[in-house]
């Protein structure tokens, strides 16, 4: 409750100062943190703009206002209305949730025009960066097995539930919101008991919502990397800045830990995690328990590492704020930035619809599978 309320008031405050200011030849520009979203939509980017102002703004606030409301029932000892519903959504909101990612793209924004500007920070970059610290550790103190407990207490496991064999040969499954195990209907799915939230043995067409959804992120990750993602004018001259370009101008400027940290963000993430994903959707057929522990892990590495991608987006929504110089020095977003934010989010939720469980049903043995078939045909 203490670090909520602390994060929600940073927040205010980080809304209602100045954010950073700059100036160049007597000529300058002071934004609000706000403004980073606002601006995008004047350049005709509103999709981006409510991209950025969501997952810095609103779905904090939301999930701070949340916590609040939460906690405060459960420590007079009679939940709020509508406990229950709030609970289930905070474990929705936390991946969208990018103020921290926010931060390191306002940092690399300074350290690319310090050489070009002075540069002034304000109270809300402050507030701001408080907040980002108080909301992840707001995050971190939930203790959802308590929470759950204190809501609607726990009901028993199924009877007959064995531990060491697998839910899906006893027909149960574990709620993915509050953890509770509960018996599957014969359909094959069903309500959690305690929260409510819908119950399958596998997320229905797992694999082929990820498919759809990695296919989607790689043809928009061409446009992302062929197209500009911004055009920085100095002095009436244009220079429009792909993704890698943009790497290689900091490499030249001498600023390497920066470049490292907009490659990775930018390539090597996303990469990554759709080679990872593709690779753990067609071998996912093949698993067995020798090999199941060590591509779970890799997708929950996938799925931590994707939001970090958004950093060159949240980059361009500040670079574009602040820089508004005219002709002696402005940068416009290009046509890449929403391409690759579609990279991003399209990748999100390819990993989230994939179901790792199916990385743990063991296939049966050929020859079961041959005998299988024999029946079936003797049968026929």
């Amino acid at each position: 409750m203490a670090l909520a309320l602390s994060s929600l008031i940073a927040l205010l405050v980080a809304v209602s100062f100045p954010f950073v200011s700059f100036s160049v030849s007597g000529i300058g520009n002071r934004i609000e943190l706000s403004q980073t979203a606002t601006t995008l939509i004047a350049f005709h980017q509103p999709i981006v703009a409510i991209a950025v102002i969501m997952t810095i703004v609103v779905l904090p606030a939301i999930y701070l206002i949340g916590v609040i409301w939460l906690q405060f029932g459960l420590l007079r000892g009679h939940p709020m209305p509508f406990s229950r519903d709030i609970a289930r959504s905070l474990a929705r909101l936390n991946p969208w949730m990018m103020a921290d990612v926010f931060i390191v793209g306002a940092l690399v924004s300074l350290i690319k025009i310090a050489g070009m500007a002075q540069i002034e920070l304000g109270i809300s970059f402050w507030a701001f960066s408080v907040f980002a610290i108080l909301l992840l550790l707001t995050t971190q103190s939930i203790d959802s097995d308590w929470m759950w407990f204190s809501l609607e207490k726990e009901p028993l496991a199924p009877e007959g539930t064995r531990t060491g064999t697998t839910a899906a040969s006893q027909g149960i499954t574990g709620c993915p919101t509050c953890g509770l195990i509960n018996r599957l209907p014969e359909p094959g799915k069903g309500r959690c008991l305690r929260c409510h939230e819908k119950l399958h043995p596998r997320l229905p067409h797992s694999l082929q919502r990820t498919w759809a959804l990695l296919f989607a992120a790689a043809v928009m990750y061409i446009p992302a990397n062929v197209y500009p993602i911004m055009t920085t004018t100095s002095l009436g001259h244009s220079s429009p800045s792909t993704i890698i370009g943009g790497v290689v101008q900091l490499m030249q400027m001498g600023s390497w830990p920066v470049a490292a940290v907009i490659f990775v963000a930018s390539v090597i993430v996303p990469v990554g995690k759709l080679v990872a994903l593709i690779w753990l959707c067609m071998v996912i057929k093949h698993s067995n328990e020798l090999n199941a522990q060590s591509r779970t892990r890799l997708y929950r590495l996938t799925e931590f590492i994707g939001r970090w991608s958004m950093v060159d987006v949240f980059v361009v929504a500040i670079l574009v704020a602040l820089i508004r110089a005219g002709s002696l020095m402005s940068i416009t977003p290009g046509p890449a930035a929403l391409a690759f934010a579609a990279v991003v989010v399209l990748t999100m939720l390819a990993a989230m619809t994939f179901d790792p469980r199916l990385i743990w049903d063991t296939p049966p043995p050929s020859s079961t599978r041959r005998k299988t078939a024999t029946k079936e045909t003797v049968d026929g």
